[in-house]
């Protein structure tokens, strides 16, 4: 959305980093990657990395519980 002048409102907004991190972790995050190291075009190591990131609640069970 733009303003009258072309310029968009929002381009200027600064946001706090405790701001972003509690938006993000209200809502749950998953970052993934791969990482490989290669020589002389051989594949040496290659690590998958996947995580989810997510904020915990007592409202919400815990899977494990319950489960002994």
């Amino acid at each position: 959305m733009t303003s009258s002048t072309g310029i968009d409102p929002l381009a200027e907004r600064q946001v706090a980093l405790v701001d972003l991190l509690d938006r993000l972790l209200a809502g749950g995050v998953v970052i993934s990657g791969d990482l490989t190291l290669r020589i002389a075009d051989v594949d040496l190591v290659r690590i998958d990395l996947k995580a989810l990131i997510s904020s915990v609640s007592t409202e919400v069970p815990s899977p494990w519980e319950g489960n002994r």
